[in-house]
Parts: C-alpha cells; sequence; structure tokens
C-alpha cells in the first residue's frame, strides 16, 4: 500500500515541516519553504522500518578489493583534480556559478573519452540537441562514440541507459530531472535526492564513470540537500570570475584522491585551455616598483601556487573607515589589520583598507597571512617590495610568524621561478638542512622583524 504525505521543506538547507513557515528556523532563509508531496510506502516491518536487504555480512579479511582502475580524460588538470583520472563506478558531483563553463569542461573531456573508443551518453535537461552540437563544434569534439539525449524524465534515463550501457554518464543537470513516484516538482529537495539516489545506484551496479551537473544557491552551495553532497564519492566546485579569464576546479571531497586539489584552465574561444603553470601565469603582469604589492605562497591540495597580493592603504574621509577585501577572508583580514597596528606600530584605524588577489584567486590557507600583512604594510609606508622577494608563514595573535607545512616545497617553486629571496617562518627554515638552488632564506619569528627585513631604511 502506498499513501501519499504532504510535508514543506526548506530549499536552503532542507529542513522540513509539516506546514508552511515565512523563515526557516534552522538557516533562517525566508520564502524558502515549498510544498513537496512524496510517497510513503505502508510495508514495514520490525520498528517501522522498510524490509529490504541483499546479501549476508561477510568477514573483511575475505572481501576483495579488485583493481582500481582509472580512465584518463586526456585534459591533465582534470584528472589531476580527480586524483589521477575517471574510476569506474565513481559518482562525480560538479557545481558552479551559471556560465563559469561546467557544460563546456564536461563536454569537452568527453569528446575526449569518446575518442578513446569509450562510449559515452551526455543526458542534458536545459539544452536542446542543437545547442549541444554547436558547443560540439566548437569544441571540436564531434565523434560517433558521444551521445546526446535531451530529457528531462528519469525512468526514460534509466531505459536508455540499461539499452545503450555506456562506459560514462553526464547527467546536466540532476536539478531538471524528475521522477513519476513523486508529485513534487523538478528540483525540490525530495525530487533531487531520489533522482540522484538512483543514478548513483545504477551507477555502482553498471561500473560506469557517472558525473553530476548542480546549480549552486546563492551562497555558493550545491542546490539541494546536503546529503547529495554525502552519496557521492567526489564533489567538485568551479570557481572563478566572470570578469577573469582564469577558472579553478577544486575538490573539495573525494574518496578516490585528495581532497583540496585544484586545476586551473583558462577560457578561450574554443573552450577551455590547461594552465600547467599558473603561478607564472598569475604573476605575468605583476607590477614593477609599485608599493602594496607582494607575493606569497599558497598550498592548494598537492600544488604549490605562487599569487600577488594587492593593498591599497588610504586615510579616510568619512566617519567610518571602509574595508573591501576580495579573495582573502574578511574577517581573517581585520584580524591581521589589528595585529600590525598592535606589534607594528602602523595604524591603520583612520584609514580605508582594500585588498585584492590578483587574478580571481580566492586563498584560505593560514600561510598567506604573511603576505597580506607585508602588503598592508608596503602601501601604507610607501615602500615597494622587492620584486624577487616572496614571503609566507601564519601569523598569530601575539604578532609571531608561525611554521606552516610543505615549507621546502614553496621554497623550490620559488626557486624555479626565479626568485632571488624568501621570508618564511624560523621554524620551518631550521628543518631545511640543505641549500635549495640559489634561493636565499631569511628566517622571521615576529611580524617586526619580517617588515624590518623587508624594509630596512
Amino acid at each position: 500500500m502506498v499513501k501519499l504525505k504532504t510535508i514543506y521543506s526548506c530549499q536552503s538547507c532542507g529542513n522540513t515541516s509539516h506546514k508552511w513557515l515565512g523563515k526557516c528556523p534552522d538557516c533562517g532563509a525566508w520564502n524558502s519553504f515549498l510544498e513537496d508531496r512524496s510517497v510513503v510506502s505502508a510495508k514495514k516491518t520490525g520498528r517501522g522500518r522498510t524490509a529490504s536487504a541483499e546479501g549476508e555480512p561477510e568477514p573483511i579479511s575475505k572481501l576483495s578489493t579488485g583493481d582500481e582502475q582509472r580512465v584518463r580524460t586526456g585534459i591533465t588538470e582534470f584528472d589531476r583534480v580527480l586524483g589521477g583520472g575517471v574510476v569506474h563506478g565513481s559518482a562525480v558531483l560538479i557545481g558552479g556559478d551559471p556560465g563559469i563553463g561546467k557544460s563546456t569542461l564536461l563536454l569537452q573531456a568527453m569528446g575526449s573519452f569518446a575518442a578513446l573508443g569509450r562510449k559515452v551518453l551526455y543526458v542534458s535537461g536545459e539544452e536542446s540537441l542543437r545547442q549541444i552540437r554547436l558547443r560540439g563544434e566548437r569544441l571540436n569534439v564531434l565523434t560517433e562514440n558521444l551521445l546526446v539525449y535531451a530529457e528531462t524524465s528519469l525512468e526514460a534515463v534509466l531505459d536508455t541507459l540499461l539499452r545503450l550501457k555506456p562506459d560514462v554518464v553526464v547527467i546536466d543537470s540532476v536539478q531538471t530531472l524528475s521522477t513519476d513516484t513523486l508529485e513534487s516538482s523538478p528540483g525540490t529537495l525530495s525530487q533531487v535526492k531520489e533522482v540522484a539516489a538512483q543514478l548513483i545506484t545504477y551507477a555502482k551496479k553498471s561500473d560506469a564513470a557517472l558525473f553530476l551537473v548542480g546549480h549552486v544557491t546563492k551562497d555558493g552551495y550545491i542546490a539541494g540537500p546536503k546529503i547529495l553532497e554525502h552519496m557521492v564519492d567526489t564533489v567538485l566546485y568551479f570557481e572563478g570570475d566572470r570578469g577573469h579569464h582564469f577558472r579553478v576546479l577544486r575538490a573539495a571531497k573525494n574518496r578516490f584522491g585528495s581532497a583540496m586539489e585544484i586545476g586551473m584552465f583558462e577560457m578561450l574561444e574554443s573552450g577551455l585551455g590547461e594552465v600547467l603553470n599558473p603561478s607564472e601565469m598569475l604573476l605575468a603582469e605583476r607590477p614593477e616598483g609599485a608599493s602594496g604589492s607582494a607575493v606569497t605562497s599558497s598550498l592548494e591540495g598537492t600544488r604549490t601556487v605562487l599569487v600577488e597580493v594587492q593593498s591599497l592603504v588610504c586615510r579616510t574621509i568619512f566617519g567610518i573607515p571602509r574595508r573591501t577585501v576580495t579573495g582573502v577572508d574578511y574577517n581573517r583580514v581585520m584580524l591581521l589589520a589589528a595585529v600590525l597596528e598592535k606589534k607594528a606600530g602602523i595604524s591603520l584605524a583612520n584609514h580605508d583598507i582594500f585588498i585584492k588577489v590578483a587574478g580571481g584567486i580566492r586563498l584560505d590557507e593560514p600561510a598567506v597571512d604573511l603576505g597580506v600583512i607585508v602588503s598592508l604594510a608596503s602601501n601604507f609606508l610607501d615602500k615597494p617590495v622587492d620584486p624577487k622577494i616572496i614571503v609566507f608563514g601564519e601569523v598569530g595573535l601575539a604578532g609571531e610568524v608561525r611554521g606552516v607545512s610543505q615549507a621546502e616545497q614553496r621554497v623550490k617553486e620559488a626557486d624555479k621561478l626565479g626568485f632571488k629571496a624568501c621570508v618564511m617562518p624560523r621554524d620551518n627554515l631550521k628543518r631545511i638542512t640543505k641549500p635549495i638552488g640559489k634561493i636565499r632564506l631569511i628566517g622571521v619569528a615576529s611580524v617586526k622583524e619580517a617588515l624590518a627585513a623587508l624594509f630596512k631604511s
């Protein structure tokens, strides 16, 4: 027996209620509750749990792991983020802002898959077949093994999958598909969860790789229930500013590789081009002799990226100073500005502060703290930092410069790009026993020491 149950679900956090609410009690979102009619089975066993069980428990020592087979897409940066290639039977969720390049990247990668002789099915619920064909011509991925299908019914998609048995499946996007077993609208929490669950089950049983494209909310998170990210094996976020031609593919979760790995792309007329040396590209247009510019090092997964932090400090003409930050956490910058004033004697209380990371890159690592402080001090004192010097280190509330991970790897990257000196935490310097290239290492224990080493006069 089957009966219908009407509930109201918050489209922001997934909280449910038996009646409509104007404001979500969990996340505080307004007007986010929508009616969600779901099917509830009346067949229960035991204490109300649904009866479903397959197989018998086995000792872990007798289970076979099998060979983990990875297939490279032909796009080096994409393979890097996935952990070395696509794993058979894996489910990958890709999210990003509209127009950032998710469909372009996947169609480009699927073209490389198809060129290797593997059957690929690209299911689109947002574009017509003609639109996909036009993009395919621009990306030069026209091949017989790349099959495209415009459909929004989950049942029709599953029937096609069982009939064609493709090696790789792309669903663009998971919010556009709906199942007839639920009466709610496409994109609601129950629809997204049910559609994803059935597609992932198919991928695990058929050993086909599954790529799901997910819409994002205004806060930048993948829309739908948070359980969707727990159901898949890998979660990728495609980041970037539309005003910049750089795009960053970041792994937030990966069961088959390193989490927080990044791949960099450049938006071109012919599609997305790989940026194999992002540090060189990001520093290519760095101005020389300008105050407020400092180069720092950020560790993204297994890759070291050198980026430029720019600051502008000027006396405010209003009662309350302005604080504008792009590419770095706002609260972190306010903390560092307070440390700079308290421990280095540089008063910024009556000055406007503008900070930007060049290239549209976002930095979340504590190792960039010293770079932000040096950039602020450089513009306040109107003294440029030597363009051949790189700085990195975590800064504490007492003004101390703390050690960071993978310091030797950061120094090697700076030496490879021709930097002559590196200001780094003294604790990290003690652990480097051998010279690294021709770069000179300067160890500092506090913010005062770092500024004294960079601005001697």
